[in-house]
C-alpha cells in the first residue's frame, strides 16, 4: 500500500480550509482513497466551521476567511 499527501481544501460558507491528509492506494488498482481518519478529519472541519468555531477548525489546518471584491 502507497500513502502520498495531499492537500484537501474544505469550503463552508464564508470560510476555507486547507487541511493536509494522505491518499491511500493499494496494489488492486483501484482508486485512491482517504483513510477513516482524514475523512473524519474532513467532516470535523465542515462542522466546526458550519457551527462559526474557528478555533477548534483551526487545530487540523490554516483557516481562510473569504471576502467579496468589488470591481467596477
Amino acid at each position: 500500500m502507497k500513502k502520498r499527501k495531499k492537500t484537501k481544501y474544505v469550503l463552508e460558507g464564508r470560510y476555507v480550509a486547507k487541511v493536509d491528509g494522505e491518499l491511500l492506494e493499494d496494489d488492486t488498482g483501484w482508486a485512491r482513497y482517504l483513510s477513516v481518519e482524514d475523512a473524519y478529519k474532513l467532516d470535523d472541519v465542515r462542522a466546526a466551521l458550519r457551527q462559526g468555531d474557528i478555533d477548534l477548525a483551526a487545530k487540523y489546518g490554516r483557516i481562510y476567511e473569504l471576502r467579496p471584491v468589488a470591481y467596477q
